[in-house]
């Protein structure tokens, strides 16, 4: 029995704590916001700017706070003082502040606000560090913050490139920062490392509750560690801006922890967010994604792929045309796009070198039809039910966004943009993946088989069309029974055509005397 009654009084404090973080603050009568470390904050804020937001009894010792705001595409402001300064503000969909405490402060004051006309819905945490724990952004030369904690985002359709400040040493209250350039010895910040990491929200979903129920896995070393594929790890010496393949209406959370390997502590920036398209109406906007256009494009190739996926084999010229169709259109698109002003819409650290990519991209190309050299017919056949069968994943993915369309797409994008090198080509692979990999390779499976199973018994290939027309030649001339025969050369044929032509437009010539018909 007792044990039932602590379960009821978990639950219970549970809800409650759910509750509490659900809670509108925002809108208070006294316009003061109160936050607790290490606890999630749901509030709206409307304009006019500021509106005040406190913490108390900080404990003795924690030596530095990192308080960040989150929303979906509205910029929000946080900022130490009330007036606006550009050295002591921060304004995005990601803002975070550092406050390094005096010695014996228990209170922390700051100040949050928006400058757009809509009210704007926020999620907020304050998370506390140590004097051992490196400070993120402490030796900031680069952006407006003395201290930036924050991760700087761009992306355009190629690429989307992440920014931060190197992070410091931790020090003790009252105790003067140590220097980030006096050395690069293990007693400096030269021995701080810093992992990368990235975080797929479901596809699909750009739901502003989706995005702040992720971005509670990112804020906190334990919790990015769990959560989170780590990219790539660099040192002090490496440049601290990481590139990745942008991935349009797909939301993708980063963020870096940097860990002090000598004291063995870590800490986390603000994480930063992105869906590598806006929200704002007009061009490029998440919500123009799957135009009319190309789903109609793509559904018409879909289903000459699947008829080639079934039966290119037989219908030869067919096969042809679709293969010399995706080839032609692959290069043109190329040379439009890098030769004209007409714009559209593996991570392993060799293949980052053009030279390599290109060379081991080739030489798989070639391989595999060296492999079946010995048997064409199963090569080809293997051909139209691989790429016949993925133009319809191309179709789906029109409709419904697929991680397996950029199996071509990257390829497209290293061939359209020189830095594309740098950039990592992580996807996610969520459950639609798998059902549609799942589909795509039934449709291939099946076109094989049953196009091995009707050319059984058939000739490897039909015969070539030159051949053909010669040997009918050689039958007309040596077949004078062939009506054939008898036809007149091509010349004379098209000249009597033109007489013909010709007489139409002649007017008729009186032939005599004509005498009326007597009744």
């Amino acid at each position: 029995m007792g044990f039932l009654q602590l379960l009821v009084v978990a639950v219970l404090a549970s809800e409650h704590w759910v509750a509490g973080a659900a809670e509108v603050f925002g809108n208070s009568s006294e316009g003061l916001i109160e936050f607790s470390v290490g606890k999630f904050r749901y509030f709206e804020l409307n304009r006019p700017f500021p509106e005040e937001a406190i913490l108390h009894d900080i404990s003795s010792n924690v030596t530095f706070l990192i308080f960040q705001i989150h929303s979906q595409y509205q910029n929000t402001t946080v900022s130490f003082s009330p007036t606006l300064l550009s050295n002591a503000s921060e304004t995005g969909t990601a803002s975070g502040l550092v406050f390094i405490l005096r010695p014996e402060q228990s209170t922390c004051t700051w100040y949050l606000g928006t400058s757009g006309i809509q009210p704007v819905q926020n999620m907020a945490i304050l998370l506390s560090y140590s004097e051992r724990d490196p400070i993120p952004g402490g030796c900031n030369l680069e952006f407006d913050l003395d201290i930036d904690p924050n991760i700087y985002l761009e992306y355009n359709f190629f690429e989307t490139t992440i920014k931060f400040a190197p992070a410091n040493l931790g020090y003790a209250r009252g105790v003067d920062p140590p220097p980030c350039d006096a050395g690069t010895d293990q007693d400096s910040r030269w021995r701080l490392q810093y992992d990368v990491y990235q975080y797929f929200l479901p596809e699909n979903d750009l739901t502003e509750e989706m995005l702040l129920k992720h971005l509670q896995r990112m804020v906190s070393v334990p919790q990015v560690k769990a959560s989170a594929l780590k990219v790539v790890t660099l040192t002090a010496n490496d440049k601290t801006s990481v590139s990745f393949s942008s991935l349009p209406g797909q939301g993708v959370i980063y963020n870096v922890i940097v860990w002090d390997p000598f004291l063995n502590t870590s800490a986390a920036y603000v994480p930063a967010h992105t869906y590598a398209c806006s929200f704002e109406a007009g061009e490029g906007s998440c919500a123009s994604l799957g135009r009319v256009s190309s789903k109609v494009f793509f559904t018409l190739f879909a289903l000459l792929g699947f008829f080639i996926c079934f039966f290119g084999h037989r219908f030869w010229k067919t096969e042809l045309f679709f293969i010399g169709f995706i080839i032609i259109g692959f290069f043109f698109y190329i040379l439009i796009t890098r030769l004209t002003p007409i714009k559209y819409d593996g991570n392993l650290k060799i293949f980052h070198d053009d030279g390599v990519f290109w060379v081991t991209f080739s030489c798989i190309a070639i391989l595999i039809p060296v492999v079946f050299m010995g048997c064409l017919r199963i090569l080809n056949i293997l051909t139209c039910g691989v790429i016949g069968s993925y133009s319809v994943v191309l179709a789906i993915d029109s409709y419904l966004s697929t991680s397996l369309s950029y199996i071509t797409l990257n390829v497209l994008k290293r061939a359209l943009n020189k830095d594309f090198h740098r950039a990592f080509t992580n996807v996610p692979f969520q459950t639609n993946d798998f059902i549609i990999l799942a589909v795509w390779g039934m449709l291939a499976v099946s076109g094989i088989t049953l196009q091995i199973r009707r050319e059984r018994g058939r000739p490897f290939f039909p015969p070539h069309p030159y051949k053909l027309w010669k040997q009918e030649r050689e039958r007309r001339v040596t077949n004078i029974l062939d009506p054939s025969y008898h036809i007149p050369p091509l010349r004379e044929r098209l000249y009597g055509r033109l007489t013909q032509i010709k007489g139409l437009f002649q007017k008729e010539q009186p032939a005599g005397e004509r005498t009326p018909l007597l009744l």
